[in-house]
């Protein structure tokens, strides 16, 4: 029988496909959202019927989903569409798992609600433009530069706030925290930046480099590539006759069948290559700077225990702060999820400055 929590998790996807809904400009793709927010509502009405519940108790959108929404006006509503469909991929291996568990049968529809908005598309004779529009976003949002933020903020608060308390152990909390604080602020801050230069780099020259060779083979071998392009369509159920008409229609567009091989083949987004190598190890930078500078702030003005328990109380604020806000992406609560956030920032910071504690007794 379904519970509580799924009901809710049905009333805020159907609120937040709403809101994409009628911020969209696209009409048709305004309109698969409509659709999404109807499904879901009616999935909501059924679990509610299920549960024996009167039509008077469905929930209202919880103050995740009404969170998620003020953010997507501020930051865009690509963030919203990425958590969307996480919380969809999250319902379909729960529903597999369910039926694994009371040994029902799979019959492949378990993971289709994931690909509802594909069908849609497909079903409501969008235009071509527009699903690769569509799809584009969506993959833009996998790596949903929100969840970046949240996590990069979460490094660098807890790495700086273990040094820091280690430190201040070893110092009684003495002047040299406030300069260990800023150089491991720095070396951390430095380190991601130029680990996401180079990540994001490399992936980048990976691609060019497969994609150079791609198009290398379908200038020299062109009755190949088009081979390939049979044999996927084929793979996709096309009957072969007709695909062999597609491959032999699309291999006369070169740049096109380059982008077809690269994307089917390769398994490339070409997307994913316009981002910005310097934008990304800016972020990374300032978004560790952000979380590193709690711990040591209250040491630029005092020392000793008072500096070290405003340090400590400052930290497990922003903890808990980042705690809910990783809440975001797992529908999990607030307090369970800010709560643990501080217990273990709390107590790697508790170990370091035991550390830092015991070599400044040996030292003196």
């Amino acid at each position: 029988m379904p519970n509580l929590k799924s009901i809710q998790t049905e009333i805020d996807a159907a609120y937040l496909y709403g809101r994409l809904a009628e911020i969209e400009e696209d009409k048709e793709v305004a309109g698969i959202f409509k659709q999404m927010s109807e499904i879901e509502m009616g999935h909501a009405s059924s679990f509610l019927e299920k549960s024996g519940l009167p039509p008077d108790q469905m929930p209202a959108p919880s103050f995740r989903a009404k969170t998620l929404n003020k953010i997507g006006k501020v930051f865009g509503y690509d963030y919203v569409l990425g958590t969307l469909m996480d919380t969809e991929k999250t319902l379909s291996r729960a529903v597999v798992k369910t039926k694994e568990q009371l040994n029902m049968p799979l019959t492949g529809a378990e993971t289709n609600h994931v690909k509802v908005l594909r069908n849609i598309i497909e079903n409501t004779n969008v235009s071509g433009s527009t699903i690769a529009r569509f799809e584009s976003r969506h993959k833009s949002v996998g790596g949903n530069a929100l969840r970046a933020a949240v996590l990069g903020g979460n490094d660098g608060l807890v790495s700086n706030f273990s040094l820091v308390m280690g430190v201040a152990g070893a110092t009684q909390g003495g002047s040299g925290v406030l300069l260990a604080g800023l150089a491991g602020l720095l070396a951390g801050a430095l380190s991601m930046s130029l680990g996401e230069w180079i990540s994001v780099k490399s992936s980048q020259e990976l691609y060019e480099n497969q994609m150079a060779i791609e198009m290398e083979e379908l200038e020299t071998n062109p009755e190949n590539e088009q081979k390939e392009l049979e044999l996927i369509y084929r793979a996709k159920g096309i009957p072969a006759e007709q695909a062999k008409e597609m491959a032999a229609a699309i291999i006369n567009d070169k740049e096109h069948a380059h982008e077809l091989l690269v994307k089917e083949e390769l398994g490339i987004n070409a997307e994913e290559l316009k981002g910005s190598a310097i934008e990304a190890a800016i972020y990374s930078f300032i978004l560790f700077a952000i979380g590193a500078i709690i711990p040591v702030f209250p040491f630029m003005f005092l020392t000793g225990t008072t500096a070290i328990l405003i340090s400590a109380a400052a930290s497990a604020i922003g903890l808990f702060v980042i705690g809910a806000a990783i809440t975001l992406f797992t529908g999990k609560s607030i307090w369970h999820s800010g709560i643990r956030q501080v217990i273990f920032g709390l107590a790697a910071a508790a170990i370091t400055f035991g550390i830092g504690k015991l070599i400044g007794v040996a030292i003196t």
